[in-house]
């Protein structure tokens, strides 16, 4: 498939509380898996995480990313995504951890906060999709 997002997997990145598995390369080109939240606007996949991290150190110096988001009812369907990080963006990342805290935790605050973290916001442009159930 093209980076077009079928319809039939929106729901997965929309409404269902799906967690992504996110793909990033460590410096020496090996795989880097990591659970994440994630949403869907304006045509980009968004994720979210503390500056520092591991998969933020791996995303600044490699955009290309692979996501994978298995439907919580059922393990069988998924949606696998392959892209690139377009926008890194501290701006709007608080209120974005927030709105996917509601989502996921049906809280109005993100409430694993640090108090020294600085949250960074990421914006992924798919390049290609496929999926499966």
């Amino acid at each position: 498939m093209d980076g077009t997002i079928p319809e039939k997997y929106m729901d997965l990145l929309t409404s269902k509380k799906a967690f992504a598995h996110l793909g990033t390369l460590m410096p020496d080109g090996s795989p880097q898996v990591t659970p994440v939240w994630c949403d869907y606007a304006d045509g980009f996949v968004r994720i979210n995480s503390a500056k520092g991290r591991q998969k933020d150190r791996n995303m600044r110096r490699e955009p290309r990313v692979s996501l994978c988001v298995t439907d919580p009812e059922n393990p069988y369907r998924y949606l696998e995504l392959r892209g690139s990080i377009v926008e890194i963006t501290e701006t709007g990342a608080d209120a974005h951890i927030d709105s996917l805290a509601k989502k996921y935790l049906g809280v109005d605050s993100y409430p694993y906060r640090q108090a020294a973290e600085i949250r960074v916001m990421y914006k992924i442009q798919v390049e290609t999709s496929s999926g499966m159930g």
